[in-house]
Order: C-alpha cells, then structure tokens, then sequence
C-alpha cells in the first residue's frame, strides 16, 4: 500500500506522489480490497490524467478528503483549476453530473469529467481563498446554507439524467438501521425504532416536490470563493424532497441541536421556506437511523419524536 510519500511513476528521479493523511487513514481501516488496489494505482492515474489532460499539477490539499486525491493544477490555458480523482463510492456516484446540472449556480463549476471504473475524474474550479464556512459564526453559517440550498433548489432536474430518487437511499439506510438495532436493541425504545424507520421510508414518497438534492449540504462543503462569496462541493445527489437537504447542516451543528433541536429546525425552516413539521420529521427518523454510529443522536430522537413539544 502506498505511503504518504510514494513513488508517482517507475523512473528514477521522479518526484514523490503524496497520499493526503486522510486518505491514507481512510483507506487503512477500509475492509475494502478494492479500495486498497485503487490506491495503490492511484500514483500512475494521476500521471495518466495529468498528460491527457495536459495539467500542471502541485502538492495534494492536506489533509484531504476520505475518499478522493484532490490537488491545485494550471491547465494548458494557464487557467487554475483542481483535479479531483475520486473513489467511485456509492453515495457520491453521480458528483460530476450533479455539478454540471448545478452549472456554477451555487456550486463549483465542472471543466470536465469521466469515469473509469472505481475512479471519477474532474477538473472543478479552485476556490479562491476557499476558506471552509465552518470557520465562521453559526449564525452566519446558517445564511449561507439556507441561501445556497434556496438557488439549488431552483436548478431544473435535467430531463434526461442518471439521478436516483432519494427513496433508495433511504430504503437502504433502513434496511441497514434496521439490522442493527436488532443486533442492539438496548440503544432505542423499540417503539421508536419503528416509527423512525417508518417515517424514513414514508417521508421520500410523501414529497409534494422533487428537487436535485445535495444531501450532504454543511458548512465544511462550503468554501469562499472569487466569483461567488460562497461554493457547494462535494454534493451527493439525488432526487427528492428538499426537507430533507438541510437535515446534514443541522447535523453538524450539535451543540445548538442538543440545546435547543425545535428551535434550530424552525430557524433553518424559516431560511429556507420549508415546513418545520416536515424538517422535524424528517431530522427524527434521520436520528434514529444514525444514532448506532452517533450515541447522542439516541437523545434526541427521544425529543423529538412524534407527539412532542418544545
């Protein structure tokens, strides 16, 4: 498996190829062999990428993302640029197509893409000086997101296009819950599992609109740029209910959700012109299905399950 600092091509005397940290690590506890067989190809791709595409590539972001080999390059026009090249994940499979349907409005701009693979390819705009939102005040991180999701939200589902509804992932997310809080039934009331499995099945069908989500809309996906303050990446799309698009930001936003959950979730509603019922629903099935992964979200689905109050 490739180190941090591993060789980029067989010659002698070529520059190191570096493994931002994050990906190292992620790859190191993945059970994956596929994963691991992909990094270990990951120094030739790039090379490979970066003469097809005829980039001049720099050092890798540190520490990086999870799952994608992210770097600043000059293309042949001497534009600045990114060269994403990304592990075809499950969640994050249609990246390119949803930034190009996005098409600059709220979100980085897409130079070009392929697949091949495992791997997804992009060439995206570079953020400049793409300082992450999540070093800003909450209040002001809540502007933001509620602003951006507001002109995504506006973006046209392409009349042709390879977007899946969010039923699907939410199906497999419960089916999955499901399985393991039959393993561990001591975490949630049993009773509650049920009704939040149930709402997370239900809530994607009952959608009065299907928007192009992100679904993983937070403010460390938010970064400053030159021709817009602020810029979506990585979203992970999918068709469906726009309720559901604020949920991720609520979620990284802890300390005020534990404090005060009905309050955060009428002031995100009231950002976005949603239904802060419809949120509220939404935000505890969403904590039922993760709370195994994240012991504190147990807490709040109690409080805000069905029934309750402020």
């Amino acid at each position: 498996m490739p180190t941090a600092a591993s060789s980029a091509g067989r010659d002698a005397g070529q520059p190191r190829f570096r493994v931002p940290t994050n990906l190292l690590a992620s790859v190191a506890v993945s059970q994956s062999g596929a994963m691991q067989d992909w990094l270990a190809d990951l120094p030739d791709r790039v090379t490979d990428l970066a003469r097809r595409w005829d980039l001049h590539l720099s050092e890798p972001f540190q520490p990086g993302g999870s799952g994608s080999w992210v770097a600043p390059v000059r293309d042949a026009a001497g534009r600045d640029a990114v060269l994403k090249v990304a592990w075809t994940h499950t969640e994050a499979r249609d990246e390119a197509e949803g930034l190009t349907a996005f098409a600059g409005v709220g979100a980085v701009e897409v130079y070009a893409f392929e697949h091949d693979g495992p791997t997804t390819a992009l060439i995206l705009e570079r953020c400049s000086p793409g300082q992450e939102l999540r070093t800003r005040a909450e209040d002001e991180q809540h502007e933001v997101v509620a602003n951006l999701l507001s002109e995504l939200w506006q973006v046209p589902v392409p009349a042709v296009h390879r977007f899946r509804p969010l039923s699907v992932m939410c199906d497999e997310w419960a089916d999955q819950s499901a399985a393991r809080h039959a393993a561990h039934p001591a975490v949630l009331d049993s009773g509650l599992v049920r009704a939040g499995l149930h709402l997370f099945r239900t809530l994607p069908r009952t959608a009065s609109e299907g928007v192009l989500l992100c679904t993983d809309l937070h403010a460390g996906n938010v970064l400053s740029g030159t021709r817009r303050p602020w810029l979506l990446i990585d979203p992970k799309p999918y068709v469906g209910d726009p309720h559901y698009d604020v949920l991720q930001h609520l979620l990284n936003c802890p300390d005020s959700l534990q404090r005060d959950p009905h309050g955060l979730i009428h002031r995100m509603a009231g950002l976005t012109g949603l239904d802060p019922h419809r949120v509220k629903q939404w935000m505890f099935a969403r904590c039922v299905q993760g709370c195994l992964d994240w012991p504190a979200l147990a807490t709040l689905a109690k409080r805000l399950a069905p029934g309750t109050s402020p």
